[in-house]
């Protein structure tokens, strides 16, 4: 089997040259199910895998705009179409300096996965652009949205593809897009998830990854007759994503106790609670991307270019970016006593540090973890078409349901040997079979 992975993924890594984040995504997904494809051949003879890992259309543009002095920018924009088997392209765009198009393959591909475990008809994909929101204006932010959107809008729309916020595309930013998606097509649609209320927007939307991936490790715990109530947890990241996750994790009686951002983390042995929880929104609006004005405000300890990972917890959960915790970091966490890692942020781990984790003590993965925001994604996908609006307890019902959903499947995929479930194996297969079956039944297309 070793062998028969690393012929296919020769043939990924020789036609996708030096996209490492993409190749670390596949290879995660190929191991788990290469397996299952040998024992059932209706796969291989479809060549499902080889065309799964291709994205079915990718776009790429420049986004020329102005800036307050009169400076003409340019900056690149993507839209990465991976998979529409079981419904509409779905998956959020980022903006950021960082972005390239092996990170955004990377993205869509695991949206593949992550958006068939909700069970919502939703297909996989992702986009962006390189563009740098830190020290620009409102004005400059909007003139940059609204150029972006101008091609964009060529490729969107409510059954074809409807993108979502993601890292640096929050509210402001969907706002903008919209608005001009609106004035090129001249109709209101739902062509874009992460709506203001008022306007289409589902509540409890920036809540929903944070409070998804809560809702999933309270699955794992039940599974081992645990609760989360009394459990130490470390997060990292100070967005919407952390924020979420700190406001569910305090509701069911868990401490949170670290945060951080590009500069280091903060501990705060009191917990994160209260008007804490609430001040993390001030520093979100910000947009100076420091954990360590909560440091300065409430008078804990900052270590500055360090890593969370290294505080005494029960449960880890890395919410910031991809491979944010490493094989010497989950060595640590275990040797202080840590039973669970959840990937909240998209592939938060490194491959050996993943599979230590999964070896050692219970881990699952972003697809499984973070699937709670697309969840909720989806539903406002749905009061859009529907022309309603659902309020908060019905949405958090659902949410709580599809999370428990995920978590039966990847049970039922993962299951090793006796109460041994390997999370990832679950969560791939899962995502993998409903997509597979979905592309066998429409033919070579």
């Amino acid at each position: 089997m070793e062998e028969t992975v690393k012929a296919f993924m020769d043939k990924v890594i020789e036609r996708n040259p030096g996209e490492k984040e993409f190749h670390q995504a596949v290879q995660e997904v190929v191991e788990s199910i290469m397996p299952y494809i040998e024992k059932n051949p209706k796969y291989k003879k479809a060549k499902i895998l080889e065309r799964i890992v291709e994205p079915e259309r990718t776009i790429m543009f420049r986004v020329p705009w102005v800036d307050d002095k009169g400076e003409i920018q340019v900056n690149r924009g993507y839209r990465v179409e991976f998979n529409s088997a079981i419904g509409p392209y779905k998956g959020g765009l980022r903006f950021h300096p960082s972005v390239t198009l092996s990170i955004l393959k990377f993205l869509g591909f695991e949206q593949i996965f992550k958006n068939s475990l909700t069970g919502l008809p939703m297909g996989g994909g992702k986009g962006g652009s390189d563009f740098n929101a830190r020290g620009k204006s409102d004005m400059e932010i909007m003139r940059f949205c609204q150029s972006f959107m101008m091609e964009l809008f060529r490729h969107v729309g409510p059954n074809t593809d409807v993108p979502a916020g993601d890292i640096g595309v929050g509210g402001r930013e969907i706002g903008y897009l919209f608005g001009m998606y609106k004035k090129l097509r001249n109709e209101f649609t739902g062509v874009l998830t992460g709506k203001g209320i008022n306007w289409g927007g589902s509540l409890i939307r920036p809540e929903a990854t944070g409070y998804g991936a809560v809702y999933f490790v309270q699955e794992m715990l039940e599974n081992k007759n645990e609760t989360l109530k009394g459990k130490i947890v470390t997060l990292s990241g100070f967005g919407n994503v952390a924020w979420g996750a700190a406001l569910k994790l305090n509701q069911l009686g868990a401490k949170v106790v670290t945060l951080s951002g590009p500069d280091g983390y903060i501990y705060d042995k009191d917990g994160v609670k209260g008007e804490k929880i609430d001040y993390l929104l001030e520093m979100r609006a910000s947009n100076n991307d420091r954990v360590e004005d909560y440091a300065k405000k409430y008078k804990v300890p900052f270590y500055s270019g360090k890593r969370p990972w290294e505080v005494k917890c029960d449960i880890a959960m890395p919410c910031a970016t991809q491979n944010e915790m490493d094989e010497n970091d989950v060595k640590n966490l275990i040797k202080k006593g840590c039973m669970l890692i959840a990937e909240v942020s998209n592939m938060g781990c490194t491959a050996s540090a993943a599979k230590l984790a999964t070896e050692k003590i219970l881990f699952a993965p972003g697809k499984a973890v973070n699937a709670g925001g697309v969840a909720v994604s989806g539903l406002e996908m749905t009061q859009n078409s529907m022309r309603i609006s659902w309020t908060s307890e019905e949405i958090d019902k659902q949410l709580h349901h599809i999370m428990k959903t995920i978590h039966d499947s990847c049970v039922k995929y993962g299951l090793v040997q006796k109460e041994k479930i390997d999370y990832i194996k679950g969560a791939n297969i899962a995502g993998f079979v409903k997509v597979a079956d979905a592309m066998l039944d429409q033919g070579i297309v």
